[in-house]
């Protein structure tokens, strides 16, 4: 009987696995089932149920990757045009295979094909099992005689049921990124897009928060994140039907994109990243952020380097006398390494203002009569190292680029040319316009070994767009410079791997994990007022670690020196400010502070974070960073624009051990001055988390902070 029992038992397991394809993490199951007209549908998506397999007793009948031109009604993933000219799609399951590809990481491929037309579509999914995060992308090819045309080609769809829906989205512009804003969901559709092609992020980031039955809180109910690994047009649409299910498309925005598909050419779609969490926002962010230290960005456990840039100090106004001389005060600050921002090359077009030189990147002799080798060689001098910023996809009409190369320009022909910011974008489809711009990079540094840094800016979006190369294949524009854009970032880090550089482009512009797989860390904003810095960070956290985010201490806002500190200090800390300008006690506090910085690094960039008090509900706003053995927590307390009326209680700690003793100390405290805590006790960790702490003693001032570091004893 036992024997039978086993048998049985065993067939069952069989046949759900034939049926059922599971792809999971610790906490999440995305469960597939072909039904029996031979198509994928999605049977379940939400937490991990148990006991194992008890996600495919749920029977939901959703398609999966819904074609367009059948009989569904919803927006489709995929939209095709065949050689007869008929205008659909049917796919039906043919295999998948699923297997771990590294330790903690399971890829899982569903293969479609129709049953008439020789087209196949691939479903891709790897699975993160600890960081808890899905990534999900599509390939599709044909066998047909002559191209295929495709109209909608997303990365993923998800099909969800939940009372109701609340999307967050990170909505802003230039000096106003990430805004969050929440909105309830009804009947319809509801899109989140970007058609700027170079500086795709400048209005909307390609990311969004999904709280389901009802608003998300930071540390409780359950929320879906998501974004879109593409440096390019995106698309997010949110569909509710009339049942009130939710269907979610995520890729490429299709927009003047129809793509042209050649037989047996692979069109690969980019990665939909999502986690789904049942803990609140808090751990969505912490998902991501751990995710991205491993494998989102690059070098994620790798050293990041604290900067002095010339930016606020010189703008393009300088000479090597004037930049030697900032030297020092990057020598004085600690940090280690210095960075020249733009206005550095072109002679014959010197680049004296935005209007003139970008294209001609040769060192301006005017400004720097020894070229850039000798700034190198100056700063290890002073014991410190030189970056350099580029923009190497643009050009100025006024420049030699401009004149011996009107082929390598999009622009449209038989219209007057369009500038903004008095620049241009180089065709990067084209193969000799990638060589250039590799060239760019290259040249520099083969030339200049000792470059330490890059800061990679790109400051115009594509309008009024025309590519000479592509010819008749104009709609195809907006997919290739992407493309075309990660054959160069390719190149450089084969030849440069480990080279920081930075994300640049005129503030958030680009910000997504697409292209930060070859950085290091990238420009939140432009907008360094350190009150306004905060809701920019705070929006960012909830995709990206610290060590991503450049945070510069600058002379913007009204804030004291303190304060701005203490608020780049939450993110990669950087300096963008004329030393020499500083009082001896400002002097010490920014050596003292970069110092601090180092010692409790690690901790920021790689700790848990708790956003423990949102911006966007009191005048304060708290965020906690604890080590995964919670040793150690650092809390950065920040009271802003504090009303007579506000009434600040004590915050409570998260993810301390409740049996551990803590001390709490302030630190980073200005020359001169006391901290008003009077924190002189052990406290355990379970008071801390249950009863918290008076943040704002006195009632607190306006434009305020604290640093606190909290130790196990």
């Amino acid at each position: 009987m036992k024997k039978l029992l086993a048998i049985g038992l065993l067939l069952l397991s069989v046949r759900i696995s034939a049926q059922n394809i599971r792809i999971t993490t610790h906490n999440i199951s995305l469960v597939y089932h072909v039904n029996q007209e031979g198509r994928l549908v999605q049977q379940y998506f939400g937490p991990q149920l148990r006991p194992e397999y008890a996600d495919t007793l749920v029977k939901k009948q959703q398609e999966a990757y819904i074609t367009a031109g059948m009989e569904s009604l919803l927006d489709p993933a995929i939209r095709v045009v065949h050689n007869d000219g008929n205008p659909s799609l049917e796919l039906k399951y043919i295999s998948h295979t699923s297997a771990p590809t590294a330790p903690n990481v399971t890829a899982t491929t569903i293969t479609l094909q129709d049953p008439v037309y020789p087209v196949t579509v691939i479903l891709h999914f790897e699975a993160y099992d600890k960081e808890d995060i899905i990534k999900a992308w599509t390939e599709i090819k044909h066998n047909e005689k002559k191209p295929i045309l495709l109209t909608a080609y997303a990365s993923s769809m998800l099909h969800i049921n939940a009372e109701k829906y609340w999307l967050t989205q990170f909505h802003g512009d230039w000096a106003k990124e990430v805004n969050m804003q929440e909105q309830y969901l009804t009947a319809g559709m509801k899109i989140l897009d970007s058609k700027l092609g170079t500086r795709a992020n400048m209005y909307q980031s390609p990311m969004f928060l999904l709280s389901l039955d009802q608003p998300t809180r930071e540390e409780n109910g359950t929320v879906l994140a998501g974004t879109l690994a593409w440096t390019g047009n995106f698309k997010f649409g949110f569909e509710v039907d009339e049942h009130n299910a939710l269907h979610i498309n995520a890729g490429i925005n299709p927009y003047a994109s129809d793509y042209t598909l050649k037989p047996a050419e692979v069109f690969t779609t980019p990665a939909f990243i999502f986690t789904l969490s049942d803990k609140g926002k808090g751990q969505a962010s912490r998902n991501f952020q751990h995710w991205a230290l491993n494998y989102g960005i690059l070098d994620g456990h790798g050293p990041r380097l604290t900067l002095l840039n010339n930016w606020e100090a010189t703008g393009m106004d300088f000479n090597e006398q004037r930049l030697t001389g900032l030297f020092g005060g990057a020598k004085q600050l600690g940090v280690d390494l210095f960075l020249l921002d733009d206005g550095w090359f072109a002679n014959k077009f010197p680049r004296n203002e935005d209007n003139a030189g970008l294209g001609d990147w040769e060192p301006n002799t005017a400004k720097l009569p020894h070229g850039l080798g000798y700034l190198v060689k100056e700063a290890e001098k002073q014991g410190i190292k030189f970056g350099i910023w580029l923009e190497p996809e643009m050009v100025n009409p006024k420049s030699e680029l401009y004149t011996k190369h009107p082929d390598w320009i999009l622009r449209l022909p038989n219209r007057a040319e369009n500038y903004y910011r008095n620049q241009m974008v180089l065709d990067l489809t084209n193969p000799a316009v990638q060589d250039f711009v590799f060239g760019v990079v290259d040249k520099t540094m083969s030339e200049n070994p000792g470059i330490a840094y890059i800061k990679w800016d790109c400051n115009r979006l594509l309008t009024n767009t025309y590519s000479p190369y592509l010819k008749e294949k104009q709609s195809h524009l907006f997919i290739e410079y992407t493309r075309s854009l990660y054959k160069v970032f390719e190149r450089v880090r084969a030849k440069y791997p480990h080279l920081p550089i930075m994300l640049c482009s005129g503030g958030g512009g680009r910000t997504d994990y697409g292209a930060l797989k070859y950085f290091t860390e990238f420009w939140p904003s432009d907008n360094t007022d350190g009150l306004e810095r905060i809701y920019i960070q705070y929006g960012y956290s909830h995709f990206f670690p610290s060590n991503t985010m450049a945070a510069h201490v600058t002379n913007w806002g009204h804030q004291s020196l303190k304060f701005r500190t203490d608020v780049a200090m939450m993110g990669k800390l950087g300096y963008d400010i004329k030393v020499s300008d500083f009082n001896d006690k400002e002097l010490q506090f920014s050596h003292d502070a970069v110092e601090t910085y180092r010692r409790i690094s690690n901790i920021v960039w790689y700790g848990n974070l708790y956003r423990l008090v949102s911006p966007y509900q009191e005048n304060r706003a708290v965020f906690q960073y604890t080590s995964d053995d919670q040793k150690k927590t650092i809390v950065f307390n920040y009271l802003m624009n504090v009303g007579k009326n506000d009434v600040f209680t004590p915050v409570k700690l998260l993810g301390l051990d409740p049996q551990q003793q803590y001390r709490i100390r302030e630190i980073n405290l200005f020359p001169g001055t006391h901290s008003p805590f009077h924190l002189d006790k052990l406290y355990s960790g379970d008071f801390l988390m249950k009863e918290g702490i008076q943040l704002a003693p006195g009632g607190g001032r306006s434009l305020t902070s604290n640093i606190l570091e909290i130790t196990a004893e």
